[in-house]
């Protein structure tokens, strides 16, 4: 067999990281202002003579310093063939004499030094002792120092003169990511570019058309979830992505690769399903959001990836109902977790939220920490479920004070009158009492739960609780879309108070025994309010039309229920909480 005939060796693999790394400025994603900035110093002439690039992994600090040496030493074949030197060029069409060396690390003039394993002094006055030399083939001699926090105070200082005055051919290019923990003298003498992350939707495009020319697809779920695990990454999204193909390639139709392969890779719990669990918890269903849970632990996700999407999802809905719905579309969230954000927003009150996240941070903390992370966060969430049945912090205090004005007027109250309900909803919810035996007698102090068929019931059942506040929010504010036993469907007026879905949920909850589903439907045809209505009845009557005619002057002071319709108490209960709109006149 002949030499020509045998199979020359493969080359060896190279990551997408390393393979699709930028060459030039027009290659960068994400860094437009420094490129902007760059571009005007080299047409002006202003080019400093010392450069500090900080950020987070992945974002491109080397690469753009070797980019940045590259520009320094631009040479074209021609140029050089020529005799001519143009100076640095930002703009870099074609490689140059020096490029290929420069991005391959083996130019005598580009000198690279890893700080992290050279911090001492002498690795300094080594590089000081070079400076002074001319650079052998290139324009400028480039000292690149990648984590040059990592220095000593000794090196640091004994950089400082050469640092600020060094020689005309020289340039230094530093790269950290703990800015802070440069000196200030340090900082002062260099420019400074801050690398941010990168965009979701940018990072989104490049790991598309960098998988489009591996011969890959992908769809967008897979892609959303690869942005968001590397936290705006570059070189970690494409580590990812190169798992991702490697693990589904298939050597007929290339790599397909979905959210679903994506998540199982990620050890991530479907995004729907995260959904799920956060109502559960904030519903108070306990065995519901431990239920859903174990499905997604079961399905593989890790239980501290489970609460940090928790907290991700908490902190969006927050957002939107301190900011309006807007403030959905402004992170990283997608069309469906902006939408559910904003429906959640109108029933999750901001202090309870916030309470939530306060809880969900503790036990991720936990988890980090605990011997059986599954367990610690069973526990996270079971803290989660019940302190939806606690009032936050301003509901406890009118409540409080609410309590306080009853018991003051206890006394002028008649010895038939119902005792106030205890302030039962500041602790837990209380332990079943034991089965009472045959032979003890009924508790006076029991009775059946009402059998509410109405808003307007349940306005009186607050008004009996002695809930002023409630039954007044319900008959002004509140327009009925659907009212079934146990479920209320409801449009809100734009003066309701944002949490005034849930503190009913809530007592109701408490006056029934039973859970009542509560939503918000701001789209559907409603009722008008009990008191809109109310004072349209009443008007309309003939005989209140009779006397506003022979009294034209006239006005309603206020609209009360001569039987209300309870089914076990026939006592009127609207008499301690007068009617606030009809009130006004007399």
């Amino acid at each position: 067999m002949s030499e020509a005939s045998e199979a020359t060796p493969a080359a060896p693999y190279q990551v997408l990281a390393r393979k699709y790394r930028p060459q030039s400025f027009d290659d960068l994603i994400g860094h437009d202002a420094m490129v902007r900035t760059l571009r005007n110093a080299f047409a002006a002439g202003r080019i400093a003579h010392a450069y500090v690039l900080t950020g987070v992994r992945g974002v491109g600090k080397t690469t753009t310093a070797r980019i940045l040496a590259r520009a320094f030493n631009y040479l074209t074949e021609d140029d050089a063939a020529a005799g001519r030197d143009p100076g640095p060029q930002i703009d870099m069409p074609s490689l140059g004499v020096h490029c290929a060396a420069i991005a391959e690390s083996r130019h005598p003039d580009v000198l690279e030094m890893d700080a992290a394993s050279r911090t001492g002094v002498g690795d300094i006055r080594e590089l000081i002792e070079g400076v002074r030399y001319a650079p052998v083939e290139a324009r400028y001699k480039i000292y690149i120092i990648d984590e040059v926090h990592m220095l000593s105070t000794a090196a640091f200082n004994a950089l400082l003169k050469t640092l600020e005055e060094p020689p005309a051919h020289v340039k230094f290019i530093f790269a950290t990511t703990e800015i802070r923990k440069l000196p200030v003298t340090v900082l002062s003498r260099c420019q400074r570019f801050d690398l941010r992350r990168i965009e979701p939707e940018a990072l989104q495009t490049h790991l598309k058309s960098i998988a489009e020319k591996e011969g890959a697809t992908i769809d967008d779920d897979g892609v959303a979830m690869i942005a968001r695990a590397a936290e705006g990454s570059v070189r970690d999204a494409l580590s990812i992505l190169d798992q991702a193909i490697v693990q589904h390639r298939d050597d007929e139709s290339g790599a397909q690769v979905d959210g679903e392969a994506v998540r199982d890779m990620l050890g991530l719990a479907d995004r729907t399903r995260v959904w799920a669990l956060l109502d559960a918890a904030f519903s108070g269903d306990a065995k519901g959001a431990l239920d859903e849970f174990r499905h997604q632990y079961d399905a593989g996700a890790d239980p501290a990836t489970i609460l940090r999407d928790l907290l991700e999802l908490t902190h969006l809905v927050t957002r939107v109902a301190a900011a309006g719905p807007e403030a959905a579309s402004t992170g990283p969230a997608g069309d469906a977790d902006a939408a559910r954000a904003r429906e959640r927003a109108e029933t999750f009150p901001v202090n309870a939220l916030s309470r939530a996240w306060s809880l969900l941070m503790k036990g991720l903390a936990e988890v980090a920490a605990a011997p059986d992370p599954a367990a610690a966060a069973d526990m996270a969430l079971i803290r989660l479920a019940f302190a939806a049945q606690l009032p936050t912090p301003d509901e406890a205090l009118r409540l409080l004070k609410t309590e306080r004005g009853d018991q003051s007027a206890a006394p002028a109250a008649p010895a038939s009158a119902p005792a106030p309900a205890p302030v039962a909803q500041f602790a837990p919810p209380p332990t079943p009492p034991p089965t009472p035996s045959a032979t003890a007698p009924a508790t006076p102090t029991d009775e059946p739960a009402p059998t509410l068929r109405s808003l307007e019931d349940v306005a009186r059942l607050a008004g009996r609780k002695r809930d002023a506040t409630l039954r007044t929010e319900l008959e002004s504010f509140v327009r009925v879309v659907d009212f079934q036993p146990g479920r209320i469907e409801m449009q809100l007026e734009p003066r309701a108070p944002g949490d005034l879905a849930n503190r009913l949920t809530r007592s109701l909850r408490d006056w029934t025994g039973i859970h009542w589903v509560v939503t918000v439907n701001q789209n559907a045809d409603a009722a008008p309010p009990i008191r809109e209505a109310r004072h349209a009845e009443v008007m309309a009557h003939p005989d209140v039309k009779k006397a506003f005619e022979l009294f034209p002057n006239a006005k309603i002071a206020a609209i009360r229920d001569i039987d209300p319709p309870l089914d076990h108490d026939g006592d009127e209960p609207g008499e301690d909480a007068p009617n606030a709109e009809e009130s006004a006149g007399g």
